[in-house]
């Protein structure tokens, strides 16, 4: 309690550790509340939770309390499914994909990730998991980083085209971006243009200073 009211004042660090893919991993009273940070950016929780929720809010926590299957690929610390069953009130089935064991680790013992009935977690790579997966999905929500960066995979014809084979119709993607430069809002736009007259595609600039957001509804 100490340390949660003295870092409204400054961070307070309370676990440090190396990973496979992150060079760094922080676990952080900051303002009062408790983050998972890598080295350069906000992994879950702080910004990164109010970025996704904004994002669920633009789909609408109506629409997505009547879904039946979410696929969340990128877990980290697990702020995108504290906020679909906290706030949401989500009561379907979510599987998370998260390729850093370590983070999982962290969510689990520090933002009580393994506390959630009807959730499972998967360690694997998220572009393995899409191919091999069976399950269809209402909502597929895609925040994949490697500290600040997007792997290339995200924006090829075959892994877009196997996540919109996996959504069902009237079912969405949310996919949060990351946009620090000119090639990353050329990248993003070149994404949009992917989409066709099956899907309503929606584009939310700035969302905390460098992110952007995508919904995007399956038609039919």
């Amino acid at each position: 309690m100490i340390k949660r009211l003295l870092s409204y004042l400054l961070p307070i660090k309370i676990h440090q550790k190396k990973s496979v893919y992150s060079k760094n991993l922080e676990v952080t009273w900051n303002n009062g509340q408790l983050v998972l940070d890598s080295e350069n950016t906000n992994y879950s929780f702080g910004s990164l939770q109010r970025v996704l929720k904004k994002g669920l809010k633009y789909i609408g926590y109506e629409r997505i309390q009547n879904f039946n299957s979410i696929l969340v690929l990128g877990v980290a610390g697990g702020s995108v499914i504290e906020t679909l069953k906290k706030e949401v009130k989500f009561d379907g089935k979510i599987t998370g994909v998260e390729i850093d064991a370590t983070v999982v680790e962290l969510a689990t013992k520090y933002f009580g990730l393994g506390n959630y009935e009807n959730v499972t977690i998967v360690i694997d790579d998220a572009f393995e998991f899409v191919l091999k997966t069976k399950e269809k999905y209402d909502l597929i929500v895609i925040d994949i980083f490697q500290d600040t960066t997007m792997p290339n995979f995200l924006f090829e014809d075959f892994f877009i085209n196997r996540i919109n084979f996996l959504l069902n119709v009237n079912g969405f993607i949310l996919f949060n971006t990351m946009i620090l430069d000119y090639q990353d809002r050329r990248r993003n736009a070149i994404y949009k243009s992917k989409f066709d007259s099956n899907y309503s595609v929606r584009l939310y600039p700035k969302i905390e200073v460098h992110n952007e957001l995508f919904t995007i509804k399956k038609l039919a």
